[in-house]
């Protein structure tokens, strides 16, 4: 028996001195080493995907509603100065984006500064069903959702204080159903991205949605109120038909301040947004009650854009922002309306489709001039011209 253990022992001895030669340097490879059969047979497979991208936005502007100091005659500004980072790696895929022109501090109740715009992991079971949870844009407004380095003229317009904005929560999502795959899908889409075929949708819980103007995030003293004292709930369904046709509609309601005071915020929104040849156009709407929790405080919105390729890298563009306001039983009305032109230094490509024109906006030169009628009694809730003003801006974008 000591006989047999004995070379029992040798002979393993010498398989893992053998092993060991070979290793450090044999003809023959080294085994792999079994694993738990549960788990995948291989991981040859994996792979995993890295974007850091950014873009800022530098301008100015002069004019009435400028709002500038009595010694100055021109003003200077960053609209964004973003940089951001996306991951993939199978069906997961997450996004961090960060805004240098924004407060390191939390003025929305949201949980984070203001600074972090986008900051969300998604796993993607398929195209018509994907769950993303973080900070993120919420779904109601059509407008909203358009990348701000995506945009037809320099300014959102007041309307875009009338959504909900970004705020922490969890969201399901759908893109290009029933009509085949026509579009790519990558789990981080928050808008109408890409020119698919079909419906789509999106369902949100959210934490405080401070970052709104229409929702009140301060006490009485100027103090921001604790995130987690209130849940919004609101949901979106569009339908595509290539670039030539974009519908959604979209609802949402929240309490009008972030301490859960107040009557609810609620949110109805539709848009339409249309390509074709050289030429684009944009119908929204927006139907808002109950604004910072007060009830009666209500506004409807219309936005109307335009814009056309005069050349290659020369493009028009018109929007008409008017809106009725509701407070104290009475009515007061406001209209914006921006003209400009867009200059593509350097394009891409000369495609003036939808899906190219994202790719035309990594140098651009914009400048609109803004005609402001606005009644005294019109508060609003941000982003409002009251006097006609001149904007200028460069962009850069990777």
């Amino acid at each position: 028996m000591k006989t047999k253990t004995i070379k029992l022992g040798i002979a393993t001895a010498t398989a893992l001195m053998m092993n060991t030669s070979l290793l450090a340097g044999g003809d023959i490879a080294p085994m792999v080493p079994m694993v738990d059969t549960k788990a995948p047979a291989s991981a040859t497979g994996w792979k995993s995907k890295h974007k850091f991208f950014g873009f800022s936005q530098i301008g100015l502007k002069f004019g009435d509603g400028a709002k500038l100091g009595d010694n100055a005659d021109v003003g200077f500004e960053a609209d964004r100065v973003r940089l951001g980072w996306k991951y993939f790696s199978g069906p997961l895929a997450g996004k961090v984006f960060l805004d240098f022109a924004k407060k390191g501090s939390d003025n929305g109740s949201v949980g984070v500064p203001d600074m972090v715009k986008d900051a969300f992991i998604s796993y993607k079971f398929d195209d018509a069903m994907v769950i993303k949870t973080g900070v993120i844009k919420t779904p109601v407004g059509m407008g909203f959702t358009i990348p701000g380095w995506n945009l037809d003229v320099i300014k959102r317009g007041f309307d875009k204080k009338l959504a909900f904005e970004r705020a922490f929560g969890m969201m399901i999502s759908g893109r290009d159903i029933g009509f085949g795959n026509n579009g790519k899908v990558n789990g981080l889409e928050m808008g109408h991205e890409r020119p698919w075929k079909g419906f789509g949708y999106d369902i949100m819980v959210t934490g405080a949605t401070g970052r709104s103007g229409a929702v009140n995030s301060k006490d009485e003293n100027g103090k921001v109120f604790k995130p987690n004292q209130e849940n919004g709930y609101m949901g979106r369904l569009m339908f595509d038909w290539g670039q030539a046709l974009h519908t959604e509609v979209g609802y949402g309601k929240i309490k009008g301040n972030t301490d859960g005071s107040g009557e609810d915020y609620k949110v109805l929104n539709a848009g339409i947004d249309s390509h074709f040849n050289g030429a684009n156009v944009k119908v929204e709407y927006y139907d808002v009650q109950n604004i910072r929790g007060k009830a009666g405080w209500d506004m409807n919105t219309l936005a109307l854009t335009g814009t056309y390729y005069l050349t290659d890298t020369l493009e028009f563009a018109v929007k008409d922002i008017r809106g009725t306001e509701t407070r104290g039983g009475k009515d007061a009305d406001a209209a914006n309306t921006y003209i400009g032109l867009n200059y593509y230094i350097n394009p891409k490509n000369n495609k003036m489709d939808r899906k190219s024109r994202r790719g035309r906006n990594r140098h651009r030169i914009q400048i609109n001039y803004v005609l402001a009628d606005v009644d005294k009694a019109f508060k609003g809730v941000g982003a409002l011209y009251r006097d006609d003003t001149v904007l200028m801006q460069y962009q850069f974008k990777f």
